[in-house]
């Protein structure tokens, strides 16, 4: 999923037990690497975001970065609903990815993401249609909490709870 999930942990004098999941069993070892010069607790999983290895109500926060742009609509959309299940009553997603281009400029510059990555994936961000589908999972409380432009692009940042 190329993001984060946190639960308490009383073995963790931070409180806090990270998992990190990635489907690139390479990308675990660099991230592995990386952490335990750092003595890090991370916890790195090799696993896809649309059919997560984790049980229900599993998690307080799932944290994903520039992840959802790279899925189809229906990848998404089972990432979302498999994030909505591991998530306990109350916990919150928090998304940072591309998100609707504020301006021409913007749109102009997320042109060359979508080169990249592909139209397929990347239009429900550009258009603004992300958020909608966060709200589709069943998430509460759906928020674009903050924008930036980068040269790429408008950066956005999404909040939402699941509420039962």
């Amino acid at each position: 999923m190329n993001g984060d999930a946190y639960t308490s942990d009383q073995k963790n004098p931070s409180g806090a037990k990270v998992d990190g999941l990635d489907g690139d069993e390479k990308v675990l070892e660099i991230a592995r690497h990386k952490m335990s010069k750092l003595h890090s607790d991370i916890q790195f999983v090799h696993g896809f975001s649309f059919e997560l290895p984790y049980p229900e109500n599993a998690f307080d926060r799932v944290i994903s970065s520039l992840m959802f742009h790279h899925l189809t609509r229906e990848d998404k959309s089972k990432t979302l609903h498999e994030v909505y299940r591991v998530l306990r009553p109350g916990g919150e997603l928090h998304i940072a990815d591309w998100g609707k281009a504020q301006n021409a400029i913007m749109r102009t510059a997320f042109f060359s993401v979508q080169l990249l990555d592909g139209f397929l994936t990347t239009t429900d961000h550009v258009t603004g249609v992300f958020p909608e589908l966060i709200r589709k999972a069943g998430f509460a409380d759906v928020k674009e909490e903050n924008r930036f432009m980068t040269v790429y692009g408008t950066l956005s940042l999404y909040s939402a709870k699941k509420l039962d």
